[in-house]
């Protein structure tokens, strides 16, 4: 897969050419519904000839895995396809292997090096005892190119049929599947959530789902509902109790505990509860993670940060989410969603006081619209990636794209003289997230979350990952 960003005088068709791929392939994978137009600065992913394909109408993995020689069950485990039946029009497959018949003059290094791999994987691959010995006209079995493997969770709010048609489609890409949130009343008892389609559709794509808790009420996270739970201790026997019951006539795999906004003098006690989570929880099986606002340092001060002990749950729960993003918040000046200059700074502290193989970082999978000049008190609308392009097209701007921050920006003028700025997410912008996750050798990514449309960040995690399946 490639990535490429639209200059002026392009079109799909010399694109497709320049990429040696199809129209309809680019089409799909990043779901342009008007293929004439497209936006100057715009992001695109190219799938590769023989390495990929985007499903299309009528296909099925059963056809697929035939018209590019590769055995079916290979095609489905590679691509973490728990159901060979549901596969999605518009879905990225990633081939395990594909085929080269071997010409006159070739030798195995040259073969291994025009396609990124090393002569012993093609020599694995095919039972190859002696590399010198290959012939004219034999067919090989190239592997794909080894990648790291992550795990990846995903919060999702949306529990209606459209919220599980999106689990469907893009779980075989999770390890984690989040609904967002079970609130936890103020005696302990849990707030039910109407969950089960979104948890069907994470057993038909095997993703293992958490069961998250809050402190909010509301409709806003409470600082007084965690004091009455964290002050308590009869009250979190409750809690979990509570929890356990629910996850185990539910089905869920572990528990996330997001409390926000958490008063400083209860950070211990915080920790403390952390604590007897783990010892109920661990003898049943379950993980425990928790949601971590982003600290650049131990003593940051604000009550998002001073609760949230880096060190104390490290050691104490199974993995971390660091909720990287919102620098660019609704209610704030306009700013990058995730400038990737700032989550490094978080980053860099966080590996000082949690084991790096604990830490999943947060990746946003929205944009922001102000209006300009900002004024304090007004607060920007949300909009999908997909639907940030849709409006550059719409107002003929082009899309720039931010080197420091990493992120695409536009501005543009409405009908009404109101001027407006937009940041969002786009391939370029996520692969500098994933380069991050490399870089610092962290366990995977946490997105937030799942509904606005980004058909791009897919393609571009699986060109960079392999997925773990618990």
């Amino acid at each position: 897969m490639n990535i490429h960003v639209v200059r002026p005088g392009d079109s799909l068709w010399k694109i497709a050419q320049g990429y040696k791929t199809t129209i309809d392939q680019i089409i799909l994978a990043n779901e342009l519904d008007n293929p004439n137009v497209l936006v100057v600065g715009q992001s695109l992913v190219i799938p590769e000839n023989y390495r990929e394909y985007v499903v299309q109408q009528g296909d099925s993995l059963w056809s697929i895995a035939s018209r590019y020689g590769v055995n079916l069950q290979e095609l489905a485990s590679y691509n973490n396809i728990a159901d060979t039946s549901l596969i999605f029009v518009g879905q990225l497959l990633k081939f395990p292997y594909f085929l080269h018949r071997i010409q006159s003059g070739e030798n195995l290094w040259a073969i291994a090096q025009r396609y990124g791999v090393t002569v012993n994987q093609i020599s694995e691959a095919n039972n190859i005892s002696n590399p010198t010995l290959i012939y004219p006209g034999d067919v090989l079995r190239i592997p794909a190119p080894a990648k790291p493997v992550i795990e990846v969770n995903a919060y999702i709010t949306r529990m209606s049929e459209a919220g599980s048609q999106t689990v469907l489609k893009y779980g075989s890409l999770f390890t984690y599947l989040s609904p967002f949130s079970y609130k936890v009343g103020e005696s302990g008892e849990l707030i039910e959530l109407q969950d089960s389609n979104i948890l069907q559709a994470a057993k038909r794509t095997n993703t293992s789902p958490l069961l998250t808790i809050t402190n909010e009420a509301d409709g806003s996270f409470n600082s007084d509902q965690a004091a009455a739970i964290l002050r308590n201790p009869a009250v979190q026997d409750t809690l979990l109790a509570n929890a356990l019951a629910e996850m185990k006539e539910k089905g869920y795999m572990g528990l996330n505990i997001d409390f926000e906004y958490v008063y400083p003098e209860d950070r211990e006690n915080y920790n403390n509860f952390l604590r007897k989570a783990v010892a109920r929880m661990h003898p049943a099986g379950y993980t425990v993670s928790t949601a971590l606002a982003p600290k650049q340092r131990a003593d940051q001060q604000g009550l998002l940060y001073e609760a949230h002990d880096y060190n104390a749950h490290g050691q104490i729960v199974d993995f971390v989410i660091i909720m990287t993003y919102e620098w660019g918040w609704s209610g704030g000046r306009p700013w990058a969603i995730a400038p990737i200059n700032e989550v490094k700074k978080v980053l860099d502290y966080a590996v000082t006081a949690i084991p790096r193989e604990k830490i999943l970082m947060g990746v946003p999978l929205y944009g922001r619209n102000w209006n300009i000049p900002w004024e304090q008190g007004t607060y920007a609308k949300t909009l999908s990636p997909k639907g940030a392009v849709e409006l550059a097209a719409q107002q003929g701007v082009n899309i720039q794209f931010d080197d420091q921050y990493q992120s695409p920006f536009f501005r543009y003028t409405d009908a009404n003289g109101q001027q407006h700025e937009v940041w969002y997410e786009d391939a370029r912008s996520v692969q500098a997230r994933y380069d991050t996750v490399k870089e610092y050798g962290l366990r995977g990514v946490s997105y937030w979350v799942l509904g606005p449309s980004f058909p791009q960040n897919w393609p571009v995690l699986q060109n960079n990952f392999r997925v773990r399946k618990l």
